[in-house]
């Protein structure tokens, strides 16, 4: 393992410029840099689960999967290899904007396994979606009418709280619209995440759960889920199922 004292820090900046840029079958451009510890086969399969309809939205992101981002007061830096003190001061992801260019730096050697790097990717890239295009009406018009017949739970935190101010008639009707535009906002993130998620791998949904809140009823979220494979159908390659019982 090499010391931090070894280990050279390296802007983002000169990263974006010297790392190979590749684009995926879909449209996603990303590059590696460093020892990431990542299976080349493994990656591509996490990057071409985005749907093309999704990635035609992204064209000016590209995903750079590095050992370990660190935000600085001067920027983002980014550390080619892994140690227990850079670790420390690294974040999972890092935006950095280069002109009209935003690169997404991901801390691949903060993550456990196939699932956490997966799901940080994937989780991103929903919110990316929604920066660039919104949160369609159908989906808003879904998840509102959910909330309103008290379906129990959310898909994450922010999620589970936005919904609860936006419900909260005291705050007002500004106070509503806000909080009422940040749960759509989240809810779609989170779905469209977790439907990229499970066209990736097998998983159990309970695994999302992070922080304490109830997790939304799965009924609801197979509502959601199957709302977005609509709208966005899977690449070749790739297919939709939910399962609600494992066998053996």
């Amino acid at each position: 393992m090499a010391g931090t004292a070894q280990i050279p820090l390296f802007p983002a900046s000169k990263v974006a410029q010297e790392a190979a840029v590749r684009q995926a079958e879909n449209g996603l451009c990303y590059a590696t840099f460093g020892q990431t510890n990542l299976d080349q086969t493994d990656l591509e399969r996490i990057i071409q689960a985005v749907p093309s309809v999704v990635a035609v939205a992204l064209r000016q992101r590209a995903w750079y999967f590095v050992p370990l981002a660190i935000g600085e007061d001067e920027g983002t830096s980014v550390a080619p290899d892994y140690s227990v003190d850079l670790s420390d001061r690294a974040t999972c992801h890092r935006n950095v904007r280069f002109g009209n260019s935003e690169c997404i730096f991901i801390s691949t050697r903060l993550m456990q396994d196939r699932f956490a790097l997966a799901f940080e990717f994937l989780i991103n890239v929903g919110h990316q979606f929604v920066d660039a295009i919104g949160v369609p009406q159908s989906f808003a018009d879904l998840v509102w009418s959910q909330a309103n017949a008290d379906v129990r739970g959310e898909t994450s935190h922010d999620a589970w709280e936005n919904r609860r101010r936006a419900q909260d008639r005291s705050r007002g009707r500004e106070g509503d619209e806000k909080a009422r535009s940040g749960f759509f906002e989240t809810a779609f993130a989170d779905a469209l995440a977790i439907y990229m998620l499970s066209l990736t791998l097998d998983f159990d949904y309970a695994d999302l759960r992070e922080r304490e809140y109830p997790l939304l009823a799965p009924a609801a979220l197979a509502e959601r889920l199957r709302h977005i494979a609509e709208l966005f159908p899977p690449n070749a390659g790739y297919e939709f199922d939910i399962r609600y019982r494992r066998r053996g």
